[in-house]
């Protein structure tokens, strides 16, 4: 069994087995007997890089074995490995030759937080949102038995990814066509079943082997000759298996249901594996594992040790005082939330497996029946708030930008074409850093401003949303307020819960020649941009509707207009200036600073920022430079 680590290392550990196995070929050449040491090896290896860069480790540290025994197993690359989500990928990249580029993950052009298919062969397919690898294997065993390719294609999704849809629609798809696969679920909460031991690893060994599956097909064979013999023995073997093993779901999707086994006893994982890895037809093998495997803390608390940031050196001198920043814009949601439950009876809270994130944890309490946790299953959550919304409630759906785009179907045909009145609470607006492209939300105002009827709102500071909070809540109809992640400019934050004028922009600078309106949390870096340049600063608040009237008097009064927001510049906030400037036929040159056509990526947030042009001397250059093209 894996020795337990009570502390993060601080210099690299001494790891034998793992410096002959850093890719899977190397892995291969090892003895069975070898492989327990070696995963106590990479167990360390993680808790050292994790500890140097930061990042999700506590899921990485729950699959160490079965990362050891698919690779050792399986004929990687060419077979087919597909992580969902891809939190617990990074023992894969340490055994797949990113060993010693690992102390650049999630920075700037380092190794990205997920699987990425440019970043490795043995990354078969990118992910970051959950529940697409059963959907992504299934086509590359489709396209393997097109091809007459005997490679193997094998998905490993966790239990929570298993509640969203998607994965059942692959489930249900895969039995169809009859597909040679391998789904491993990874169930490291214990969600679905609690009882794994002796037993239930003896089972999976006898039911997974090659003889117990010769006798089934030879039965099959002489069973099926004789009418109604074979579905009655089929079902008899399903009962009985039921009776021991909970996988009666799967075997009715026309799975061959394995399982469950101790995630972390590798011989049991090999054996099992080996006998699956020939067996036709679609196959599931369930394993159980815990989060945070081999490290106390993050055993104790999976959730706080979800993701870490790096240590700090030991020796490191004092970090100056940091400025007082002010509350992170979840937190300020969070309280909304609570205020405005407390006000309105009405008001009932969403959220797709993100309370901890988007800052629930406190209205959850207060508030346990009005609160709705629907797991990793955004599209059910968007519809469940419009069927309470039918009735009469008030839902606020918090939601990260990312994944709202996976709801953009029920946001438009069950919110928006009814007209209800739904709250999108939008958190991780913009660029958020160091999970990358798949993470950002860089799309939402493109998104929610071609959706008739939409409210759509942009603070530029705490007290801002807060305030547009309350708009939304009050509007009649769906309304969206987008944030973006981390601390705002500690602007002073009103408790009253009074709402916004709708449609207003407000004026924060007056200046000449050149006017910048801003979309959101730019406002700080636009103001101190405006001091250089004698620049008018508008807080334009919403996308939509458009101050008209304010865009209007400033393209009459100013002979440049710059339009700034944290979003891609095609179909964005800015996109909606030119449009109304075009139907008032005014001729006003407009220059829209945003997001470019491309995925941006994944480093600090202010090289992002930078890298797109959104710090304040890029507002600047491209200021300038706009200007002295039209010689102003």
């Amino acid at each position: 069994m894996p020795t337990t680590f009570q502390e993060i290392p601080r210099e690299r550990p001494v790891t034998p087995l793992l410096d002959r196995a850093d890719t899977p070929a190397g892995l291969r050449r090892l003895a069975e007997a070898d492989l327990e040491s070696l995963a106590d090896e990479l167990r360390q290896e993680l808790l050292y890089t994790v500890g140097q860069t930061g990042g999700h480790f506590g899921a990485g540290l729950g699959v160490i074995e079965l990362t050891i025994a698919l690779h050792y197993v399986f004929d990687t690359p060419d077979d087919r490995l597909v992580w969902d989500v891809g939190h617990q990928a990074y023992p894969h990249k340490i055994l797949t030759g990113r060993r010693q580029r690992m102390n650049t993950l999630r920075q700037k052009d380092g190794l990205a937080a997920f699987p990425r298919r440019a970043e490795s062969e043995y990354d078969t397919f990118g992910v970051g949102h959950s529940s697409t690898s059963i959907s992504a294997a299934l086509g590359m065993a489709i396209a393997a038995r097109l091809q007459n390719d005997p490679r193997k294609s094998i998905a490993v999704i966790g239990d929570g990814a298993l509640t969203a849809g998607m994965a059942f629609e692959a489930l249900n798809h895969a039995q169809e066509v009859d597909a040679d696969m391998l789904v491993i679920l990874n169930d490291n909460d214990m969600s679905i079943s609690r009882n794994v031991g002796g037993l239930s690893n003896y089972l999976a060994k006898i039911l997974s082997s090659r003889t117990y599956s010769s006798m089934r097909e030879g039965s099959k064979k002489v069973l099926s000759r004789l009418p109604g013999a074979w579905e009655i023995a089929r079902r008899t073997e399903e009962y009985a298996k039921g009776m021991l093993v909970p996988g009666t779901l799967f075997e009715e999707l026309g799975w061959n249901y394995i399982g469950p086994i101790d995630g972390h006893d590798l011989p049991t994982l090999i054996t099992t594996l080996r006998n699956m890895r020939d067996l036709k037809g679609p196959q599931f093998l369930h394993v159980v594992t815990k989060k945070g495997k081999g490290f106390a803390p993050a055993e104790v608390d999976p959730i706080g040790y979800h993701a870490i940031t790096k240590l700090e050196p030991v020796d490191a001198p004092a970090a100056a005082p940091k400025k007082s920043a002010g509350p992170k814009y979840s937190a300020v949601f969070g309280q909304w939330l609570c205020d405005m439950a407390a006000a309105d009876e009405r008001l009932v809270g969403i959220t797709p497996a993100m309370k901890e994130g988007s800052d629930l944890v406190a209205f959850s309490e207060r508030y346990p029946d009005r609160y709705f946790d629907v797991a990793i299953a955004e599209q059910h959550a968007v519809t469940l708030a419009a069927g309470m919304a039918c009735e009469g409630a008030k839902p606020v759906v918090a939601i990260y930008s990312t994944f709202l785009q996976r709801a953009y179907d029920q946001l438009i045909h069950d919110v928006a074409v009814q007209n209800l009145d739904v709250l999108f609470a939008i958190d991780r607006a913009g660029l958020v850093g160091e999970d990358g492209p798949t993470h950002a939300g860089s799309f939402d105002l493109s998104f929610l401003r071609c959706i008739p009827g939409m409210l759509v709102m942009t603070p530029s500071d705490e007290n801002e949303l807060r305030k547009m909070l309350s708009t939304g809540h009050l509007y009649n109809g769906p309304a969206a307020v987008r944030y973006p992640r981390g601390t705002g400019p500690n602007a002073a934050i009103e408790s009253n819960l009074e709402p916004l004028e709708i449609g207003k922009g407000v004026l924060r600078r007056q200046g000449s020649k050149v006017a910048l309106l801003v979309f959101g949390v730019q406002l700080a870096e636009a103001l101190k941009v405006a001091e250089g340049l004698d620049a008018t600063v508008v807080d334009m608040r919403f996308v939509k509707p458009l101050d008209e009237a304010l865009v209007r008097e400033i393209a009459a009064s100013h002979e440049l207009l710059v339009t700034i927001e944290e979003n891609a510049i095609m179909g964005g906030a800015g996109a909606a200036v030119s449009e109304f400037l075009a139907r008032e036929a005014v001729l006003k040159p407009v220059l829209h600073l945003g997001l470019p056509d491309v995925y941006v990526e994944h480093a600090k947030p202010a090289q992002m920022l930078a890298e797109c042009g959104l710090d304040v001397a890029g507002i600047d250059a491209a200021v300038r430079e706009r200007m002295q093209l039209l010689g102003l």
